[in-house]
């Protein structure tokens, strides 16, 4: 979701500003009310938010895991022995 901010309130909170873009956070810039531009932080998450992956999933296929586990039997080779 979007924060909007005034083109002043940028300049004068770029501090709070930065940290939140650093947390994910994107903000709408305003100049006399009017949103002028977008400023989002670049896609370099080393996590994802719990809000973010619930959502995600939320649609998500349900997993058989008995048949999960055959298909990675069958294609997966179980062997003791190191590989040459």
């Amino acid at each position: 979701m979007s924060s909007e901010i005034s083109q002043r309130e940028l300049r004068n909170d770029s501090g709070r500003i930065m940290r939140a873009l650093t947390e994910g956070e994107t903000f709408t810039i305003t100049r006399n009310g009017e949103p002028i531009g977008e400023l989002t932080p670049l896609r370099r998450h080393r996590y994802v938010r719990a809000e973010a992956a619930i959502e995600l999933f939320r649609t998500a296929v349900p997993v058989d895991y008995d048949q999960l586990r055959q298909d990675l039997d069958q294609i997966a080779e179980q062997a003791i022995a190191p590989r040459a």
